[in-house]
């Protein structure tokens, strides 16, 4: 790294957010309310014009906003956004480090790291963890990945963001966390309009209908819980004991879950899916084993 990289930011060191979606304006008012200067920049200028009430200046080119500070945070729609803003930049780049916050996969974030560093900048790839309400509250989490000395020096403006959680140098390993993540999020929320349109057939109102599916969502994480105190470890070991739930008791449940939404005329499109990994697990000689044994399927051949 070069000296620029290699000092320590002052407390309130100044702050460049690329990207004024809903995510970068709660971010940046996060920043400001924390007492660092912030330069801001967006396609759409107009949506800037809470923050610089507020505090925030406001860049009148990429390359302006990121000559104004050396850590500089994106939040963008995905990585080719990132390119599109700063291909025109690039001169400015050098002694800067990037966190990219956007969302995107995560071979696209390890070549946006060496694209990075072709122009002198340093990369870290980052997830947050909370819509954009939550940010900069004690519930909101970042997860980051890349150079761990990076994180560390930018820390006083990273953490205003959110607890930051390291995953490790390879500058994938945040977006595949993130998309992990937003994996289960993505389907909850498909399972829950699901469920919630099953029982609207019987004249149920969501009103009525999502208090109670939110109820059996939230005690899924508890459920798995009491089944092994450290949930993931007989996964890890290759155990898929059946003495609670089977492959084909789950697998019985995924039928009629899809013979239901047949016979009310649903979309079976998440149910057929879901039925799909049970019935490939029973195929395949598990039926006996566990639920858990549906990752064989899920999982890549090797």
């Amino acid at each position: 790294m070069n000296e620029r990289q290699n000092r320590t930011p002052r407390q309130n060191s100044p702050v460049t957010v690329i990207g004024l979606g809903p995510m970068g304006r709660a971010m940046t008012r996060t920043l400001l309310d924390a007492g660092h200067p912030v330069t801001v920049w967006n396609r759409t200028a107009a949506r800037a014009d809470g923050l610089v009430a507020a505090g925030a200046r406001l860049a009148a080119t990429p390359g302006e906003a990121v000559a104004a500070s050396d850590l500089v945070i994106l939040s963008l729609t995905d990585y080719r956004a990132m390119y599109d803003i700063l291909d025109g930049a690039t001169a400015a780049l050098a002694g800067r480090t990037l966190v990219n916050l956007s969302s995107d996969t995560p071979d696209r974030s390890r070549e946006a790291a060496g694209w990075a560093a072709g122009h002198g900048a340093a990369f870290l790839t980052g997830g947050v963890m909370v819509p954009a309400p939550m940010v900069g509250t004690p519930a909101a989490h970042v997860y980051y990945s890349g150079p761990e000395q990076l994180m560390e020096r930018h820390l006083p403006a990273l953490a205003r963001l959110g607890t930051p959680k390291y995953l490790g140098e390879d500058q994938g390993l945040a977006q595949m966390m993130y998309q992990a993540q937003l994996a289960v999020f993505l389907t909850t929320l498909s399972a829950l309009m699901q469920a919630t349109a099953m029982l609207g057939t019987a004249g149920m109102k969501a009103g009525e209908a999502l208090p109670e599916l939110l109820a059996a969502a939230d005690s899924i994480g508890a459920i798995l819980r009491a089944g092994e105190a450290n949930p993931g470890t007989a996964l890890d070991a290759g155990e898929h004991p059946g003495d609670l739930s089977t492959v084909t008791m789950m697998g019985a449940t995924s039928d009629h879950i899809v013979e239901t939404g047949a016979s009310l005329g649903l979309d079976l499109a998440l149910p057929l899916a879901v039925q799909a990994h049970y019935r490939r697990a029973i195929e395949d000689g598990h039926g006996a084993d566990n639920w858990t044994r549906i990752i064989d399927g899920i999982r890549a051949p090797r």
